[in-house]
């Protein structure tokens, strides 16, 4: 097992301060980051490139999210502690973990069979524990319902109505939306049960986010 040295907790704090410099504000934001270590989610031949502002491939066809597009969508979220909140695509994990140490309860689905029974074994190990689901995030996870945040992060071709009925009156959500080769994030506040405020954002690359059925 790959420890946490003095060296990776540097390497932390510049990649901090390079967030920082890109525009990334929220204190809590950056706390939590510093703290989770990205390492330990990358295969060993990425180490030397953990703390670089860049995405990484994790196996299955997904990718671990470059560090600015994680506090961008966590930023965006203004999480409270305790909130509830639902990630679809767990992928690495990295993202539950940075949730995680903001002090939120978290509730994450996969539907790569593979990536989600590497990620629930590993998360323990480094002491992190969200709620973690096999299925289509798609369809999000009604008896869990209603939250107080949900984040997805991978490209959706339109907002799944789905989702939108379980957020909580006043909840979040933050979807990059768009075609396969360039996505707008955007956010939804629910403000009543059948009114809702969008505002569009930043453009994003992400991988698809596939609906429907779970993959093996």
């Amino acid at each position: 097992m790959v420890q946490d040295s003095f060296r990776h907790k540097g390497l932390r704090q510049k990649l901090v301060e390079t967030l920082r410099q890109k525009g990334i504000t929220d204190a809590n934001v950056l706390q939590a980051i510093n703290r989770v270590p990205r390492h330990l989610f990358l295969d060993s031949s990425f180490l030397e490139y953990a703390y670089q502002d860049k995405a990484f491939p994790i196996g299955s066809g997904q990718t671990i999210s470059q560090p600015f597009t994680v506090a961008y969508q966590t930023q965006l979220l203004h999480i409270a502690l305790e909130d509830k909140v639902l990630e679809i695509g767990t992928g690495s994990g990295y993202q539950s973990c940075v949730l995680l140490e903001m002090g939120a309860k978290v509730y994450t689905i996969e539907r790569q069979k593979k990536l989600f029974e590497k990620t629930k074994s590993f998360l323990p190990t480094i002491g992190y524990n969200p709620k973690m689901f096999y299925g289509d995030g798609y369809k999000g996870l009604p008896p869990y319902a209603p939250f107080d945040k949900i984040i997805i992060t991978a490209a959706a071709p339109e907002i799944p109505q789905e989702l939108i009925t379980q957020l909580k009156d006043g909840g979040i959500l933050v979807i990059p939306v768009g075609p396969s080769d360039v996505q707008t994030m955007v956010t939804i506040q629910k403000v009543g049960s059948d009114e809702i405020i969008r505002l569009e954002h930043d453009k994003f690359r992400f991988v698809p986010m596939l609906g429907n059925k779970a993959k093996d």
